[in-house]
């Protein structure tokens, strides 16, 4: 078993919107692992943060990121940072991988760029430019199509990522 598609891409550029939709159009279940992560540990991402740090978050969603690829069958959505792990790259190959891009002003816009993520709470604009210039490189290089989000409308997204990938809607 594994995933019809999974969506990579930055915080805020939609993949919990963009993979609910695909799910619907395909007639699949919808999963996202930083659901499941909060699920299981009975806390936001930001609290695991603040009260763990960033290097015991990113072992839990390795292993979230693992037992959703093996345990899923429909659309299922990566927390933004999920890339950054060497395994879980690994894991992604030979998946149906979009990668939703968008660039800052289009962050700055969907997200507000607001303290409630972890990574952006100081100076969010440079932050968000830095951690796409670390990360751009390794959506790129899991992805199996790249659909670019700017001024898009969440439909417009979906219909690109299904014909992107040569999927028909259910």
């Amino acid at each position: 078993m594994s995933p019809l598609i999974v969506l990579v891409g930055p915080m805020g550029v939609g993949k919990s919107t963009v993979g609910q939709l695909l799910a619907e159009r395909l007639g699949a279940g919808y999963r996202d692992t930083d659901d499941d992560i909060v699920a299981a540990q009975g806390r936001t991402i930001a609290e695991i943060f603040v009260e763990e740090g960033e290097p015991a978050f990113r072992a839990i969603e390795k292993q979230a990121v693992r037992e959703a690829l093996a345990g899923h069958d429909g659309v299922l959505a990566l927390g933004g940072g999920a890339v950054l792990d060497p395994d879980t790259r690994a894991m992604l190959a030979g998946q149906r991988v979009v990668y939703l891009s968008m660039d800052v002003e289009e962050a700055v816009k969907r997200t507000g760029l607001n303290a409630a993520r972890p990574l952006l709470a100081i100076n969010p604009r440079k932050q968000w430019r830095e951690l796409m210039e670390a990360r751009r490189h390794l959506y790129e290089e899991v992805a199996t199509a790249v659909v670019a989000t700017d001024g898009r409308t969440p439909e417009e997204v979906t219909r690109a990522a299904l014909d992107a990938l040569e999927l028909k809607e259910a």
